[in-house]
């Protein structure tokens, strides 16, 4: 019996397919972010710090600059004082060896009149000598052993006098060992001393400032600018008058204190130039004056064996040539003269006739005369000169005090100025 075949079921039908993503929709536009919040006082609090400062400072550093030009002008007149102190002790020392010199050409008893002023010239190097290490200490460790030197040199001629009143050669011996030891010992040091308070002096002298003041008061007056300018884009206002009227207070300060450094540096460098430089010109002058005449007495002390004092003498003849003032060089052109016929004695072998040129005070003849004529006259000439660039710098300083201590007062009061100016902005935004 044959079996019928039954129909398989038709498989089912694919799962559908998936429906389409959604689109997810666009995110929102990203909101613009909100303005920033300005902290109008503290930023009001920061412009008054910044604006109070800058006028504070400005006072502050500009009294500065004027007390150190104050303190500078004291320096310059204390290290003029010690510069001509200096060289009145290197003058009265070569001038007590050209009297000892001279004196011992003569023999026997000395002249009571040179003795006097020998005497009167070593005490007045030693009174300079404490006077300027009390002055200066910064030159006690070589005005102590000038002094030591000094000492030296007066037990030397006194033994060169001892023995010269006796008729003993070996004065002679003192005395060129005395003057030797002067030159190549004392005469170093006191140049030294005269070298490093000259530039001292000068130094000082140049100790204001003006251009200093001027930078400070344009960075002030800038930084006043610039708190002016953001005070007007904050509050709509072109000028804060409080700003302002510091403004005002720096560019016053500035102006009268620039004036007055400017002149009173053009006062120092005309100074520099002129008193002071005069001087110390005489100064060099009688020093070079009075070691001629001392080389003038030793050539004659060492009987034909003084070329080398002949080579000095023409060295400090140029040196006085060179820096004494012209209206005093009559004397010197006498002396000179009469040095001339000196030499001439010796060299003809006329060695007496030398000494007693060499050694008179006869105006008409002698060459001492016409010497210490000159020497006064220099003497004077120094003191006139060094009185008065010592009283210039001097005069005056009060002002540049004052002016100091003034400026630090209106360097508050522009302070302030300008938290009063910053208040009223702060009570407008309250």
């Amino acid at each position: 019996m044959s079996q019928t075949a039954t129909p398989q079921a038709a498989p089912p039908p694919p799962p559908p397919a998936p429906a389409a993503a959604v689109a997810a929709p666009a995110p929102a536009a990203v909101a613009q972010a909100a303005p920033s919040y300005v902290d109008t006082p503290a930023l009001l609090n920061r412009w008054q710090l910044i604006g109070m400062s800058v006028a504070i400072v400005f006072g502050l550093v500009s009294a500065l600059v004027q007390f150190v030009g104050w303190q500078s002008d004291g320096r310059a007149a204390d290290d003029t004082a010690q510069l001509v102190r200096i060289q009145k002790i290197q003058a009265s020392l070569l001038n007590a060896d050209a009297l000892s010199t001279n004196a011992f050409l003569v023999g026997g008893l000395e002249n009571t009149t040179q003795r006097a002023q020998y005497d009167a010239s070593i005490n007045e190097a030693l009174k300079g000598i404490a006077a300027a290490a009390e002055a200066q200490p910064a030159d006690q460790k070589l005005l102590a052993e000038l002094n030591q030197m000094v000492n030296d040199y007066v037990a030397n001629i006194a033994q060169a006098r001892a023995n010269n009143r006796q008729g003993f050669p070996v004065g002679a011996a003192y005395q060129n060992l005395a003057s030797a030891q002067l030159r190549a010992d004392a005469v170093p040091r006191l140049e030294a001393l005269v070298d490093e308070n000259n530039k001292r002096a000068e130094d000082a002298m140049g100790g204001q400032h003006p251009f200093w003041l001027l930078g400070l008061g344009i960075l002030a007056l800038v930084g006043l600018w610039w708190l002016n300018r953001e005070l007007a884009q904050t509050f709509r206002r072109r000028i804060n008058k409080g700003v302002a009227v510091a403004a005002a207070i720096v560019a016053g300060v500035s102006v009268v204190t620039i004036a007055g450094a400017w002149i009173r540096d053009s006062s120092n460098d005309s100074l520099r130039d002129g008193a002071f430089a005069d001087a110390v010109s005489a100064a060099t002058a009688r020093t070079a004056a009075n070691d001629a005449k001392a080389n003038e007495s030793l050539r004659l002390i060492k009987r034909g064996s003084g070329a080398d004092n002949e080579t000095a003498w023409a060295e400090k003849a140029q040196v006085v040539d060179k820096n004494a003032p012209d209206k005093l060089l009559g004397d010197w052109n006498t002396y000179t003269g009469r040095h001339a016929e000196i030499v001439k004695l010796d060299t003809d072998n006329n060695w007496e006739g030398a000494v007693r040129l060499a050694t008179t005070a006869d105006d008409k003849t002698g060459s001492t005369a016409p010497f210490e004529a000159f020497d006064k006259a220099l003497e004077g000439a120094i003191k006139e000169d060094s009185d008065k660039a010592v009283g210039d710098l001097r005069s005056g300083r009060w002002l540049a005090l004052v002016l100091s201590g003034l400026t630090v007062l209106l360097g508050v009061g522009a302070a302030v100025s300008v938290a009063r100016g910053i208040g009223v902005r702060r009570r407008e935004f309250s």
